[in-house]
């Protein structure tokens, strides 16, 4: 089992020796519940040896992005005979100029790159060089560049400076010898999202899903051995963390047709997976791990025409407004458990592949998707179709009345592929309106929103009218 440092009292380091007042602890086991929206609790039980009466504990293996005003420190042993008097968090770590700025008017030595030595007291320092006196009423005095000098050497560490962030309990004990202590808090700095794969059949009508877990540690402190559990879902907090970016990748699984090492449950208003083993969660380190595999799900190909660039013009330049071309294309599928789903899906991102005529996978496209429960239904957008081009014009417009328009619309939809398909025309409208003919059937979406769906045959067109009156 690791063990770590628990410092009791004062602490100092000396150059050339160390005296440290302290004992080594057992940590019996940690765990980490990780929010996709880069914070986490930790919670850390160690062994503690305290005395009776007042006990000053220093607690250094934390990470830096702690939120100190979560920290709650409570003995397991003994709660209602261990009590905090006092937490003091830590946090001006030592660097060059922090260690310069404490000694001014003290005496530091030099070794420079050449092997020059310099002892005295430092004067002053910039950016560029250190200003040193041998001796403050006779002199000399030595200027040295900054980028010259290999070794600076200080008689020892300044009082307030520390090496890490450090967590300070003043702790009224009634109940000597060794306790198990629980430690927990928030940081900021760890993440998680979901990450999927899919790939495509070669008829388009199914999918094999994988699903990935992949966990960002950028908090300032590495878990070993580690229970780990993860929370999807949109956890109101006070302010926005900000992001941090990855430095190191590690794969988990190395099988995706592994068995699901995760078990969902419903929490809260939120969803939890809980791994079904520890693991370590390095510092600057991202982990993947394999959530689900769903081997066939059905899926239906969906051609999306939205045709109008404007959603409103005046009256005098409705000749002038330009269409869109492109017709989207979608990947729809139910997550349910007839399809060999129905868990809820955390949100992220899902990249789709496709065998060529080689039976080689090539990527077709990506996109995002929302925390999405059971049985509701998945889009993922794949970009526009080559094949299938769309055009849109209004073909009539006339003033019935002062506050009563009347339009014409005419949509083309043109299919250069080697099969039949069925387009989605999304149409919108504004103000009062109602469509007094047309020449396909449609369906009111909502008050503002119509769709035709519509065939078009192979190497064919599908040409839809309709005239609409609005009035404001």
């Amino acid at each position: 089992m690791k063990k770590f440092i628990f410092v009791l009292g004062a602490c100092f380091v000396l150059f050339g020796s160390n005296v440290i007042f302290g004992q080594e602890m057992e940590r019996k086991e940690v765990s980490l519940t990780v929010y996709n929206q880069n914070f986490a609790l930790v919670r850390d039980l160690r062994f503690l040896n305290l005395k009776e009466g007042l006990n000053q504990v220093r607690f250094s293996d934390i990470a830096s992005q702690i939120d100190a005003t979560s920290v709650n420190f409570k003995s397991l042993t003994a709660p209602a005979e261990c009590s905090i008097l006092e937490q003091n968090f830590e946090y001006d770590l030592v660097n060059a100029d922090k260690l310069l700025q404490k000694y001014i008017d003290k005496e530091i030595k030099i070794i420079t790159q050449d092997s020059e030595f310099y002892q005295g007291f430092l004067s002053s320092y910039d950016s560029n060089q250190l200003v040193l006196v041998k001796d403050k009423e006779k002199g000399p005095v030595f200027m040295v560049n900054r980028a010259n000098i290999r070794n600076l050497e200080f008689p020892q560490l300044p009082e307030g400076l520390i090496t890490k962030p450090t967590l300070v309990w003043s702790l009224q004990n009634a109940k000597s010898g060794q306790h198990l202590v629980e430690l927990s808090y928030l940081t900021n700095g760890m993440s998680w999202r979901a990450d999927y794969v899919a790939s495509v059949t070669k008829d388009d009508k199914n999918i094999s899903l994988n699903a990935w877990v992949t966990i960002n540690n950028n908090s300032g402190v590495g878990y070993q051995n580690a229970g780990l559990k993860l929370i999807a879902g949109d956890v109101h907090r006070v302010t926005e963390q900000p992001a941090y970016q990855r430095s190191d990748m590690m794969m988990e699984a190395k099988s995706m047709a592994a068995g699901a090492p995760f078990e969902e449950k419903s929490f809260f208003e939120y969803h939890l997976y809980t791994l079904q083993r520890k693991t370590d969660l390095k510092n600057n380190q991202t982990k993947q791990i394999t959530l689900f595999t769903a081997p066939r799900v059905p899926v239906e190909k969906i051609y999306t025409y939205d045709g109008a660039l404007y959603r409103w013009y005046y009256y005098d330049n409705w000749q002038k407004q330009s269409c869109n071309k492109k017709v989207e294309v979608k990947l729809d599928f139910k997550n349910s458990e007839k399809n060999g789903l129905g868990i809820p899906l955390p949100k992220g991102k899902i990249k789709v592949y496709k065998a060529d005529s080689d039976d080689t996978l090539q990527f077709i496209g990506e996109d995002q998707i929302d925390h999405t429960p059971k049985d509701e239904k998945v889009s993922i957008s794949m970009g526009n179709a080559f094949d299938v081009v769309g055009e849109r014009k209004i073909t009539n417009h006339k003033m019935v009345t002062t506050n009563l328009y009347r339009d014409t619309y005419e949509i083309a939809l043109r299919n250069h592929k080697k099969e039949a398909i069925t387009v989605k025309a999304v149409e919108h409208q504004w103000g009062d309106w109602n469509i007094i003919q047309s020449s396909h059937k449609y369906t009111k979406k909502d008050a503002f929103t119509l769709e035709f769906n519509v065939p078009v045959e192979k190497d064919g067109e599908t040409i839809i009218t309709y005239t609409a009156e609005y009035k404001f």
